[in-house]
């Protein structure tokens, strides 16, 4: 789904579905009450407050390659948003397609071994059983399910919080201030455009970082068409800008898009027609057919932290 434009701003719709929102701000509280398991291994939460892309995965894989740096045997867990299998199960891309287990899963999978399950407590099992002296899960701030050793607060510098209300009336799946306060610090990533620093309990550390991208094949002066079906696709586009890119047209499906043939038909057809090259994300690629991957050229993006020590700090 695409969130609604009046997520990011308190207007009438906001006030009118304010009621529902202290009803998922109720729901939320007393789902968090319920008794947590403890794996027996470090659990490291990558969450946020609200819905839609804040740059979860791209810091679990961050946070994920840091393990391995230590030879701590990490492993990803996630519940495999858009997949149909519950689980809990460890991925293997040789088996598994995005359908079954969701993009963001593949994409944890390429980086280090990745469980999903929805169910995160019956997932830690099967990670810690396979081996895993860490756990990094990508989202799940909200789940009551497994006991964390630390959670990082992830906000998108572009969206910040919205409206700052539950949903449906805002984006939030919780109050900031309930949220922060389960959390050891906040990583803010990109510039700071609405705000949310603001918002924060003054004593929760923040850490900022910019996201830092790179292609298959360089872009500089490139004539592109960029295609992307996460949270929001316009970060993914200032991406290519910043790659040199020249931008032909810009395609933004909802976070999660699968793609069928006619997407790929209509893709093709705009590369054919501006004479361009398609880009998109890891996250797109995993889910795309070998046709029309083979014309794509293929952007990564990893973070880079203003105070990277901290972070290694901060980390069990």
């Amino acid at each position: 789904m695409r969130a609604p434009a009046f997520w990011q701003h308190d207007g009438f719709a906001a006030c009118l579905l304010a009621p529902l929102g202290a009803v998922t701000e109720a729901m939320t509280a007393r789902r968090l009450a319920r008794p947590q398991y403890d794996c027996g291994v470090p659990v490291i939460c990558v969450g946020n407050a609200g819905v839609g892309g804040a740059g979860k995965t791209v810091l679990t894989r961050h946070i994920l390659a840091r393990y391995d740096a230590r030879g701590a045997a990490p492993f990803a867990l996630t519940r495999g948003h858009g997949g149909t299998l519950r689980g809990p199960v460890l991925v293997d891309p040789a088996l598994h397609n995005a359908h079954a287990v969701g993009d963001e899963a593949l994409l944890l999978a390429a980086s280090a071994p990745t469980v999903v399950a929805r169910n995160r407590a019956a997932g830690a099992l099967l990670a810690v059983a396979s081996g895993a002296l860490a756990i990094v899960m990508d989202d799940g701030l909200q789940n009551p399910d497994l006991a964390k050793t630390i959670s990082l607060l992830t906000i998108d510098g572009g969206t910040g919080f919205g409206n700052g209300r539950c949903l449906p009336a805002g984006p939030l799946r919780e109050p900031v201030a309930f949220a922060a306060a389960r959390c050891a610090c906040a990583v803010l990533i990109g510039p700071d455009q609405t705000g949310a620093r603001a918002a924060l309990p003054a004593t929760l550390p923040v850490l900022t970082a910019a996201l830092q991208g790179s292609c298959s094949m360089p872009l500089k002066d490139v004539r592109v068409i960029g295609f992307a079906g996460i949270g929001r696709p316009a970060k993914f586009f200032s991406t290519l800008r910043e790659l040199g890119a020249e931008l032909v047209e810009t395609v933004g499906f909802p976070d999660h898009h699968l793609y069928r043939p006619g997407d790929c038909a209509r893709l093709a057809a705009l590369a054919e027609r501006h004479r361009a090259v398609l880009a998109t994300t890891e996250k797109d690629a995993v889910k795309l057919p070998a046709k029309i991957l083979e014309r794509c050229a293929v952007v990564t993006v990893d973070l880079v932290f203003d105070d990277p020590a901290t972070l290694e700090r901060l980390l069990p």
